[in-house]
């Protein structure tokens, strides 16, 4: 566990920094991580019990992903982004996942459009996006809303309220986009934001595979997705 003695409190005096720009800190860290890894204690399913746990737990050592602001300067919101891929990727790629998230982030990086960028991706993108389940050009308007507001940082909650409105009266799989706005509406960077969007994009795949195939190929598909978010996550962590 790293305790940063100048770190215990978020610093509110400027923008928060990834690793409070101190390379020592990704460094300790990725040694952490690096050893649990090498000792097999990464593990899906609990966040840390006897010596072992998922991303977040091997990370911070409990389940609390607040810890990631004032720790490593990395939001909140990333590293509930990071727990959720972490569940849904295969078991080898789970395992390297909790070095591969921390390792891409920069020390001094400002990560705050990292979440708006995801949350637009994982909404309108052609190829992985939940677009690609609409069934009427007004969803296609509505979720390309949903995503240009993200992008634009838009914090005006009487139009998130509206758009949330809006959406739920269109909702198609899964409701995502309704979701995403409401996560939105509540706090456009709230903690839980990332949970409530991605389990709502997993359940939008998992509803478009069981419809056309067996189980097995369901399973399939959303492993497929998680990776195609992992890679995206980690070209925006490393973009910024």
């Amino acid at each position: 566990m790293i305790n940063h003695p100048n770190r215990s409190k978020r610093d509110t005096s400027g923008p928060l920094l990834a690793y409070h720009g101190d390379d020592a800190i990704k460094t300790a860290i990725m040694a952490q991580l690096a050893g649990h890894r090498e000792a097999d204690e990464i593990v899906k399913g609990h966040y840390w019990e006897d010596g072992k746990g998922c991303a977040v737990g091997c990370t911070v050592h409990s389940g609390n992903h607040a810890e990631y602001e004032p720790r490593f300067g990395i939001p909140q919101v990333l590293a509930r982004l990071e727990d959720r891929i972490f569940e849904g990727l295969p078991n080898d790629k789970a395992k390297e996942w909790p070095e591969r998230f921390m390792g891409a982030i920069k020390p001094g990086a400002d990560l705050s459009q990292v979440w708006p960028k995801f949350a637009a991706w994982l909404l309108v993108d052609e190829t992985f996006g939940v677009i690609r389940f609409t069934k009427t050009d007004e969803q296609r308007a509505i979720m390309n809303e949903i995503a240009a507001k993200y992008l634009w940082g838009d914090t005006d909650r009487a139009g998130w309220r509206d758009l949330w409105e809006r959406a739920r009266k269109i909702r198609n799989a899964a409701d995502a986009y309704a979701y995403a706005a409401y996560a939105a509406y509540a706090d456009a960077y709230a903690a839980y934001a990332a949970d409530a969007y991605a389990a709502a994009a997993y359940a939008a795949y998992a509803d478009a595979a069981d419809a056309y195939a067996a189980a097995a190929y369901a399973y399939a598909a959303r492993s497929k997705h998680y990776v195609a978010e992992s890679d995206k996550l980690i070209e925006l962590l490393q973009a910024a």
